[in-house]
C-alpha cells in the first residue's frame, strides 16, 4: 500500500491541479485494498539472461505455401509486406512474410520482426485485468466512482455507476476518442487523468450499459483504473504480467523500431499517398497505450494468441480458466466480450474470437477457433484504404491452408 502511495504522488502529486480532480499536493483515496501478489515492475535484469524459447522457436516453421498465399495477397492490394502464422495447439506450425520493410527498397521483411498490432492490444489489456481480478483489486462491477472517488463529483451522474465491464466492451457512452494529443500533463499516466476528468464531465452519449459503441476512450480508462488501483503504469505492468511470463522478447509500446538500436532493423509503417505507399515512423500518442500501442514479432504474438487459444483447459498460462471464460463470453444479444469479439463461425466449430487492429500505419487481424485448437495471425506494413480487407483476405487464406494441410 505505501509503494501504491508513493506512486500516485509521483504521477498526480504538484500537477495534480492540472486534471481537474484534485487541489495541489493532495493524495487520492488509499481506502483499504488487496496487495498485488504477481509483479507490477518488468524485471530489469531480463534483458541480460538467456532467452527462454518455445520448442518450436529453435526453428520457426517457414511455410513455402503460406508464403504464395500472402504473396497472392501482397500484390492483389499492392502492400509493402505482409506476415503471417498459424498455430495449431501450443505451437506455431506456420509462419511467412512477403515484400519489404520499407516501399522503394528491398530488405524482405521477415517473420521475426516486429509489427504493430494496434487495437488488437485491447485483449491484452483486458488479459492484464483480469490478473487484477484474480487479485481482488478490480471487478467487473468496481465503477468510475467507485475506483475514482476524488473525481467523482465532478462526474456526469450517469458516469459515476459506469463499470468496469461497460468500458470492456465498449457499453460506457463514450466517444470513439478523446482531443488525445492535447491532454494536459507529461506521462501517459497523467494524461490518462486528464482524459477520465475531460470525457466523463459531460453526459454520456447513451446510458450506460445500454448501447455498444465502440470506444477507444473506454479501454484507456480501462487501463486507468488497473494504474490506479495496483500503483504502477500499465505499460510497466504489461510488461511485467504479459510479456515477460509469455517471453514476448520483441514486444513493446509504439511504433517498430522506436528504439534507435534497431531503428534501421525494424519494418516501416506505410500510409496511402500520391498513389502509393508513403513510408512512415509514427503512432498514435502513448496515452492511448490500453486501447492499442503494442509491437511485436508475429511470432510472440502468436504466444498470446496461444495463451488465449488454450485459455479455458486446464493448465493454461497468465489466468485461471474460469477468468478466460469470462473475458471470452459476451453478454446476451451482443459480440464483444473482454477485448475480443465472439463469433459464430461453421470453419471454427462453434465461437470464434476475433480482433482487428491499425494505427492507421499498419494493419493486424486475428482469429482463434478454440473449439478446434487452431488460430491465424496477419499483418501488413501499411494501413488505410483496402488494407482491412486485404488482411481478411490473408487471414481466409491461411485458414483454408490449415484446413488442408494441418486439420487432423
Amino acid at each position: 500500500m505505501t509503494r501504491r502511495r508513493d506512486w500516485l504522488r509521483t504521477v498526480l502529486g504538484a500537477g495534480a491541479a492540472t486534471f481537474g480532480g484534485l487541489a495541489a499536493g493532495e493524495e487520492p483515496s488509499t481506502a483499504t485494498r488487496r496487495t498485488a501478489r504477481r509483479p507490477l515492475l518488468p524485471d530489469p535484469s531480463r534483458n541480460a539472461l538467456r532467452p527462454v524459447i518455445e520448442p518450436w522457436e529453435s526453428r520457426p516453421p517457414d511455410d513455402p505455401r503460406a508464403k504464395a498465399l500472402l504473396e497472392a495477397v501482397r500484390e492483389k492490394y499492392k502492400l509493402p509486406g505482409l506476415v503471417g502464422a498459424i498455430v495449431k495447439g501450443s505451437a506455431v506450425v506456420s509462419v511467412a512474410a512477403t515484400g519489404v520493410r520499407k516501399a522503394g527498397g528491398d530488405d524482405p521483411i521477415r517473420p521475426t520482426d516486429q509489427v504493430h498490432i494496434g487495437s488488437c492490444t485491447k485483449a491484452m489489456t483486458a488479459t492484464l485485468i483480469g490478473t487484477l481480478f484474480e487479485e481482488g483489486l478490480l471487478s467487473a462491477s468496481s465503477t468510475l466512482a467507485g475506483v475514482f472517488p476524488e473525481y467523482a463529483d465532478r462526474m456526469h451522474p450517469d458516469f459515476r455507476e459506469a463499470t468496469l465491464s461497460h468500458l470492456l466492451t465498449h457499453r460506457a457512452g463514450l466517444p470513439h476518442d478523446a482531443d488525445w494529443w492535447n491532454l494536459p500533463g507529461v506521462t501517459p499516466t497523467q494524461k490518462r487523468y486528464a482524459a477520465l476528468a475531460e470525457l466523463c464531465s459531460v453526459a454520456p452519449r447513451s446510458i450506460p450499459g445500454r448501447k455498444y459503441e465502440y470506444s477507444n476512450a473506454g479501454y484507456v480508462l480501462a487501463g486507468l483504473m488497473a494504474e490506479h488501483v495496483a500503483g504502477a503504469s500499465w505499460e510497466d505492468m504489461t510488461r511485467a504480467r504479459i510479456f515477460e511470463p509469455l517471453n514476448m522478447y520483441s514486444a513493446g509500446f509504439g511504433p517498430p523500431g522506436l528504439d534507435g538500436s534497431s531503428r534501421e532493423t525494424q519494418p516501416y509503417g506505410h500510409q496511402w499517398a500520391l498513389g502509393g505507399p508513403k513510408p512512415i515512423r509514427h503512432d498514435n500518442p502513448p496515452v492511448m497505450g490500453p486501447a492499442g500501442t503494442v509491437h511485436c514479432s508475429i511470432l510472440d504474438w502468436a504466444k498470446f494468441g496461444i495463451a488465449h487459444l488454450r485459455g479455458e483447459r486446464p493448465g493454461g498460462k497468465l489466468l485461471q480458466p474460469s477468468t478466460y471464460r469470462d473475458l471470452h463470453t459476451a453478454a446476451p444479444g451482443a459480440e464483444y466480450a473482454g477485448g475480443w469479439l465472439v463469433l459464430d463461425r461453421p470453419w471454427a466449430g462453434g465461437a470464434a474470437l476475433n480482433h482487428a487492429g491499425s494505427n492507421t500505419m499498419w494493419m493486424a487481424n486475428v482469429w482463434l477457433a478454440p473449439a478446434r485448437d487452431f488460430g491465424v495471425l496477419a499483418a501488413t506494413n501499411m494501413g488505410g484504404g483496402p488494407t482491412m480487407k486485404a488482411a481478411d483476405e490473408a487471414v481466409g487464406a491461411l485458414i483454408g491452408h490449415y484446413s488442408a494441410t494441418f486439420a487432423g
